[in-house]
């Protein structure tokens, strides 16, 4: 008699550990949407108050757009000049956390300390920290962008370096070249798509980082949205919204572009 098994993806142990995990998630999202304590009186009224601020928003104050041409501008300086000196610091700091060109296991671990203690710290917190150090304006909001930006692009980098080619690296010491220019010539040709895209992508999300920053007094149009809601002015937080959206969609559009080109 011929025996027909059916088979099947997962052994019933797999398959009780998959439900158990799904209801534990459950309970965890159950227990966890108890704890936050919602008030669902105020969710009811939340359609009447948002209402409420778009009529006060609309229609945006088209006069105020020439005050916000600058801190505009200075946003845009703010990423290019972040992204610009996060990517060179983050070369170096990918050469020591990537495992096939950092010198030892001491180099590879402050490596990996960098790439994790940059992206574990919210930009606004760095900004909070330079603002305390620089005071405030546009050389805090600058640096909290790129040491922000440094974990994001070394993270990235040193992944890459870590699958190039390592006979045109040998390839170049054998021409009797140094370990830097080794770098240069060996390593860097190969990784230069990523360079590009990472930081092409990394600028692009550094722009909508540079609207926020500014309400920590760390410079850019942020300083002027956070004055806006203060005194009340919806019709200049419209204006300012509007400008920003105009930004990071300008930014977007270059950005792909950008990656195109890369590839």
């Amino acid at each position: 008699m011929t025996d027909y098994r059916t088979w099947e993806r997962r052994t019933p142990r797999q398959r009780l550990l998959r439900y158990l995990a799904g209801l534990l998630t459950i309970v965890a999202a159950a227990v966890s949407w108890r704890l936050l304590r919602i008030n669902y009186d105020y969710i009811g009224t939340a359609p009447t108050e948002f209402m409420d601020l778009i009529n006060r928003m609309y229609p945006p104050n088209v006069g105020y757009t020439g005050q916000i041409v600058s801190p505009m501008i200075e946003t845009i300086h703010i990423a290019i000049l972040g992204t610009t000196l996060a990517v060179l610091l983050s070369i170096p700091v990918a050469l020591l956390g990537a495992e096939n060109t950092t010198p030892n296991r001491l180099s590879f671990l402050l490596g990996k300390f960098i790439i994790s203690a940059s992206r574990s710290v919210n930009v606004i917190i760095w900004a909070l920290v330079f603002v305390i150090i620089f005071g405030s304006g546009a050389l805090a909001g600058t640096l909290a962008i790129a040491v922000r930006s440094i974990g994001f692009c070394s993270k990235l980098i040193a992944e890459s370096i870590e699958e190039i080619d390592p006979g045109q690296v040998e390839a170049v010491k054998a021409t009797g070249a140094n370990s830097i220019e080794a770098a240069i010539y060996g390593i860097l040709p190969q990784v230069k798509p990523t360079l590009i895209g990472v930081s092409t992508y990394r600028w692009d999300i550094n722009v909508r980082a540079s609207t926020i920053i500014g309400f920590v007094g760390a410079g850019g149009i942020g300083v002027e949205l956070n004055t806006s809601i203060n005194f009340f002015a919806w019709q200049q937080v419209l204006t300012i919204l509007l400008a920003i959206l105009v930004i990071v969609v300008f930014s977007e559009v270059v950005s792909a572009y950008l990656r195109r080109k890369a590839r």
